[in-house]
């Protein structure tokens, strides 16, 4: 399918799929090598993501990564206020989303030093960090569902949710929804809710990211990778964030300084299956990843949205209100769905 994203009037194609660069501002990222403190550093990794061919910058300010402890608001929009307003200062032009869970945080970034677009990791950390002016308090409600990796806590606010859209649609910016549900039926069940939550409340654009490494074990990761097609019927971009991730470098027994090479053969996947846009720490190689994908994607096949080949799945694997078929090959056969 055709997208375009409207970056403060400008459009951003994603007919062909892209790459976002990560930028970290932050000391204890779980890829040691992605970590930017200085000025300098940031201006050189900065120019280096827009050299190497990627398409937007992604700069997050507060570590996710399992075992760690999100810092509190003020020192995310301490870090990000540096970050932003030198790449703003040394790349105008460049297209920013800003990594945070935060709605004060997102306004800040996009009101105060021109962020294009919120990636929004999730309910992450406790719930009492998030702007209780916006969101309603997690940890005093009996049914917040939760799931613990390491000592970060993710929570579904479900009575807080619609504000929590809410303040992200005012601020009149894409918007990429994390899932952090561990199946392909939760996942598109919790994609086709929050959408229409996001869509009442005036959110135009949304990118979808079904979340690798969020809520998930290692098994499951590569299970939704291996379904990743079908998240095609939710008819909305689909980002991909497998990096050096440790659903690469634990089954390959590795550490993610050695985990480029996974990485390569995961987004590979991803593509086949209809990703529109791969955050990277290493942008030369998933641009040359798309790169080759076009000319794969022109052999003959069964024909599918994007591009994709169809691929069997579980009759079972999810329910209604989804099509009980999507694709078709040229004899007619129904595959996916």
């Amino acid at each position: 399918m055709n997208y375009t994203l409207n970056i403060r009037g400008r459009l951003l194609d994603l007919s062909e799929p892209i790459v976002m660069g990560i930028l970290n501002v932050t000391p204890d990222s779980f890829f040691a090598d992605s970590r930017m403190q200085t000025e300098a550093q940031i201006v050189r990794r900065a120019h280096q993501i827009v050299e190497e061919g990627a398409a937007i910058i992604d700069i997050g300010a507060c570590s996710t990564r399992p075992d760690s402890e999100p810092v509190d608001e003020k020192e995310e929009m301490a870090r990000l206020r540096r970050a932003l307003g030198v790449v703003r200062r040394e790349l105008p032009e460049a297209v920013i989303s800003v990594d945070t869970f935060r709605p004060d945080v997102a306004r800040m970034a996009v009101e105060e030093l021109g962020a294009d677009i919120i990636n929004d990791v999730g309910v992450v950390g406790n719930a009492s960090q998030r702007s209780s002016s916006l969101v309603g308090n997690a940890s005093q409600r009996s049914d917040a569902a939760d799931v613990t990796l390491g000592s970060v806590t993710y929570y579904d606010a479900t009575l807080g949710s619609v504000a929590h859209y809410d303040a992200m649609a005012r601020l009149n910016v894409p918007y990429i929804l994390t899932s952090q549900e561990p199946t392909l039926r939760d996942t598109l069940l919790f994609f086709a809710e929050k959408v229409q939550q996001m869509h009442d409340v005036g959110q135009k654009d949304i990118i979808l990211d079904p979340g690798f490494g969020f809520g998930k074990t290692v098994d499951q990761n590569f299970e939704l990778l291996s379904q990743l097609e079908c998240l095609q019927v939710m008819e909305l971009p689909v980002l991909v964030g497998v990096s050096r991730k440790s659903m690469i470098w634990k089954t390959l027994g590795c550490h993610p300084e050695d985990a480029l090479n996974g990485t390569t053969a995961l987004n590979t996947v991803a593509l086949m299956k209809g990703a529109s846009i791969l955050r990277v720490h290493d942008v030369r190689q998933a641009v040359e990843c798309i790169t080759l994908i076009k000319g794969v994607k022109g052999v003959k096949g069964v024909k599918g949205v994007n591009g994709v080949k169809g691929v069997k799945v579980k009759d079972d694997s999810f329910t209604a209100p989804f099509p009980s078929s999507y694709w078709e090959d040229d004899k007619g056969k129904n595959y996916c769905l």
